[in-house]
């Protein structure tokens, strides 16, 4: 199941492999005063997406975007990465759940490597603040980008690691 909590606790219960290791290094940067990877975070612009290739099949996607309404979501799952989704600025709410319990709504798309999910309202939900992290592997159908009260604008970073 998800792994969540401050990037330290993630990475302690995260697994041991080269990609997660690739993961971890590229948030030690991001979280460093005047990184070159931290200006170019702050550098993306509301509605943009960096796509950034990190070790071991790992790559990176730094993202701004304006919080949504529940309403507007949905649930997703993957089956070749595991998210490792990271607010840097902003909040949001996540909500996650089993996918034994989900009903599919788009079935596996590989191009994407994407499932679409009907929605669940007995999710487990998350309320995730900047240097915290989700974790969400194959089996956790995953909700993000939602807001909290009003919309924000969040400058989010989803890691991707190869399943091993």
């Amino acid at each position: 199941m998800a792994i969540y909590g401050s990037i330290a606790s993630v990475r302690a219960q995260a697994p041991r492999s080269e990609g997660f290791a690739a993961a971890f290094a590229y948030l030690t940067e991001l979280f460093t005063a005047g990184s070159e990877v931290q200006k170019r975070v702050r550098a993306v612009v509301e509605g943009d997406r960096n796509k950034i290739d990190l070790a071991a099949g790992a790559f990176v996607l730094e993202e701004t975007y304006e919080t949504k309404l529940r309403a507007d979501g949905f649930f997703e799952s993957h089956r070749k990465m595991i998210d490792i989704q990271v607010i840097f600025e902003g909040e949001e709410l996540m909500e996650v759940a089993d996918v034994a319990a989900m009903k599919i709504r788009q079935p596996y798309n590989p191009d994407r490597d994407l499932i679409v999910y009907e929605d669940n309202t007995d999710a487990a939900l998350l309320r995730v603040h900047p240097g915290e992290a989700a974790v969400f592997f194959p089996s956790d159908a995953h909700m993000p980008t939602m807001r909290v009260r009003a919309p924000v604008k969040v400058r989010k970073c989803v890691v991707k690691v190869p399943v091993a």
